[in-house]
């Protein structure tokens, strides 16, 4: 079994790669060649935590395994750690032996990047140039760069409660040369109106900005919130969007932002498609230059097991990680 480290799966997997792999499991999901349970959820109360289990089967490209992934908000004032861990174990699909343990923190941010790419790159305008990224926390530089991998992005603004936080988010984006220009702005109503993508990385519980604010054929990826007590996006916005989800079962039992616009009539089931079923061409993507898109997601095992299937294979190629015997 080989143990793959987060520099191990930084340098095995680049982001275009990821979104072809996430893209490429996308599908499989909505086409019925992937099984995934909904997940297990473990609440503590006491730490405002969240413990999730995810198990996954891709039929197709022989992936199995599962996630076990915390979220612990209180970790770095606390206990000086972060505020994600995540472990990922990949089993052989033939035979069930264990084949890899990867660590989970870097590749959750990764594929939740790569997922953004892949909706960015089937929903949002070819000619989108402005992005805009509310919250500078753990998600946020791959969102960015992986929105920046799909689209000619120009300028990018960043929109964060702590302007420390936003700084040291805009010097990584500078330093890696992500875009020409990175901007912080004061608050979403100056950000969004200039803003061709929008990237909602933040855990909370009331929306991130106004409808009022965006400007006709804006494309928004909603990646933070993942329980029905999370709303980032408003649900007037998602009321008049296209809305595409990860999976139609998981988005609607744990997104709250799905659930506040149904709950003011503003949406139903009915209404909603899957990223999967888009890239695969079974329904529209982007109908028009002025058309809203918004791509739902609450994380889904398919996303892990992809991404790491691929560490894996290029681990084995570049000889990274350490092999050992159980």
């Amino acid at each position: 079994m080989r143990i793959l480290s987060a520099d191990d799966v930084r340098r095995a997997v680049t982001m275009p790669a990821a979104i072809d792999a996430v893209s490429s499991a996308f599908v499989q999901l909505s086409t019925g060649r992937a099984t995934v349970p909904l997940r297990a959820h473990l609440q503590q109360r006491v730490h405002e935590s969240h413990t999730f289990v995810m198990p996954a089967l891709l039929e197709e490209s022989g992936g199995l395994g599962l996630k076990v992934v915390s979220v612990f908000p209180h970790n770095a004032a606390r206990h000086g750690l972060p505020a994600i861990h995540a472990l990922v174990v990949v089993l052989d699909a033939a035979t069930g032996q264990p084949a890899a343990v990867l660590d989970g923190s870097y590749l959750t941010a990764l594929r939740t990047g790569a997922a953004s790419g892949a909706a960015t790159r089937a929903l949002a305008r070819h000619d989108a140039q402005v992005l805009a990224i509310i919250g500078a926390g753990a998600q946020a530089y791959h969102q960015v760069e992986a929105v920046c991998a799909v689209r000619p992005i120009e300028r990018v603004i960043i929109v964060n409660r702590s302007r420390e936080r936003a700084e040291r988010l805009a010097a990584m984006l500078r330093e890696r040369a992500i875009a020409p220009h990175i901007d912080i702005a004061a608050s979403s109503a100056e950000a969004l109106p200039q803003a061709d993508v929008i990237c909602c990385a933040t855990s909370s519980p009331m929306p991130v900005f106004d409808d009022a604010s965006l400007r006709p054929g804006v494309h928004i990826n909603g990646i933070g919130s993942f329980t029905p007590q999370m709303v980032e996006v408003p649900p007037e916005t998602v009321g008049r969007a296209y809305v595409v989800v990860d999976q139609h079962t998981a988005a609607w039992a744990e997104a709250g932002d799905l659930q506040h616009a149904r709950g003011l009539g503003l949406l139903d089931e009915s209404q909603t498609v899957e990223l999967g079923a888009v890239i695969a061409g079974i329904v529209p993507a982007r109908t028009s230059d002025d058309q809203i898109t918004f791509f739902k997601s609450v994380g889904n095992a398919v996303q892990d097991i992809a991404v790491a299937q691929l560490a894996l294979r290029e681990a084995e190629r570049l000889n990274l990680g350490i092999d050992i015997d159980l």
